[in-house]
Parts: C-alpha cells; structure tokens; sequence
C-alpha cells in the first residue's frame, strides 16, 4: 500500500525552495512512500528527486508531474517525459500531455480570487480531465471543495486530496492511500478506489508562498513564465 503526496513543489518551482534531502528526510519520517512532484514550469526537481532517492536506496516512488499556467488557469500533467511550456489555451495544454500519455489533474479548482485556479471553464473540457482535487490543504475555503466534488461526482471523474506543499511542515498534510500500480491507468484504476488522509492545513503558509511567487518573478527565478 502508497501512501502518497499527490501535490509536493520543489527548490526547482518558482514559489518553492524545498530542497530535495529535505523532501526524502520528512517523507521517510512520516511514512510518505510516493509523490507527484507538481514543480510550476519544470520537470527537472522530479527528474532530480528521482535520482537522489535511488542513490540513497530510500523507498520512495516519484511521478514525474509539472503545474502548468495556462490562459484560463492552472492545469498540472502526471506522468510526463517532457515539459509543457505557459500560456497555452487549456485545450492544448491537455492535448499536449495526452499526447505523452499523461493523465490530466485540475488543481484547487473553483477557489475565489485566485486566477490561477479554473472554474466555469473544466465544463468545456471535462470529458477529458482525469482526476480533480477536491481537497487542497492550502485552501481556506470549505465551499470550494464541495463544488469541486461534485463537478467529478457529475462527471465521472477521480478525486484527489493534495497537500500542495511547498514548505516541510506542509508534506504529508493530505495524502492518498492506494494500491502499488505500474503505469497511468493502473494509477488512475486504483487512485479511484483509494483512502483520503487529511492530517492537517497549510493556509499559514499560502501568503508566504504568494510572496516569494512575487520575489522570484523579480529575482527572475521565474523565467519560463
């Protein structure tokens, strides 16, 4: 049995200095055995991730995954090989990680004054989404989450719980109990039949993270936006 962390930035995602034996320390001590590395922009802190665990022999399974800006909102691709570039419409991001054989995760849809998050628009492509979070441990708001499971519960789509963390305390925070599986749809067979753990929030930390969005933007940390 995974227990997985569905939603985890690295020190490579622009909002996120989480360094990598940062990540495999606390995942070990709290008994975290998967993770959907979600880095914004990037593939590459998954693609490290990997190799450290596997040079330290720590018994932890990554997905490759990456949070994508696109015009209408935030769109993240599972199991990716290659990054997917911002600014795409929705319908090309998704075709794009389609085309990779990817599964398609909507990330704290249906949130109130965030622009990064999607709303009216999954109705125009929810035939081909995947999975929807339905329980981001960031989020204050409540209404959200009964909004956004009731569009998968309408829809026929998977539902998930996240931790999005981008800070140590925040790994593990929500996280998915699920059988081993050895590729996409094996995962999305059994994430439908998975147990949702909820050990805490990180709301404290979402307008420190909003901050150091805004630092890195004029750092330039952010230059694939």
């Amino acid at each position: 049995m995974l227990r997985m962390e569905m939603h985890l930035h690295t020190q490579y995602s622009i909002d996120s200095y989480l360094k990598l034996d940062t990540i495999i320390k606390v995942c070990q001590r709290k008994g975290i055995n998967a993770i959907a590395v979600t880095d914004h922009g990037t593939i590459e802190g998954a693609e490290r991730l990997r190799e450290k665990i596997e040079k330290k022999n720590a018994n932890i399974k990554v997905i490759t995954g990456e949070e994508i800006f696109t015009t209408k909102g935030e769109i993240i691709g599972l199991f990716l090989k290659e990054r997917i570039p911002y600014s795409l419409s929705p319908e090309e991001t998704i075709r794009r990680i389609k085309e990779q054989e990817g599964l398609v995760y909507i990330p704290h849809p249906f949130i109130p004054l965030i622009a990064n998050s999607l709303g009216e628009e999954l109705y125009e492509f929810s035939k081909k989404i995947d999975i929807v979070e339905v329980f981001n441990a960031r989020s204050f708001f409540r209404r959200s989450g009964k909004r956004a499971s009731q569009f998968a519960q309408d829809n026929g789509i998977v539902t998930a719980a996240g931790s999005d963390a981008h800070f140590a305390s925040e790994i593990g925070n929500a996280y998915m109990e699920l059988e081993d599986f050895n590729s996409p749809q094996e995962f999305l067979r059994n994430l439908k039949e998975a147990k949702t753990i909820i050990k805490g929030r990180g709301w404290l930390f979402s307008p420190l993270s909003y901050a150091i969005l805004f630092l890195s933007k004029i750092r330039g940390k952010d230059k694939l936006l």
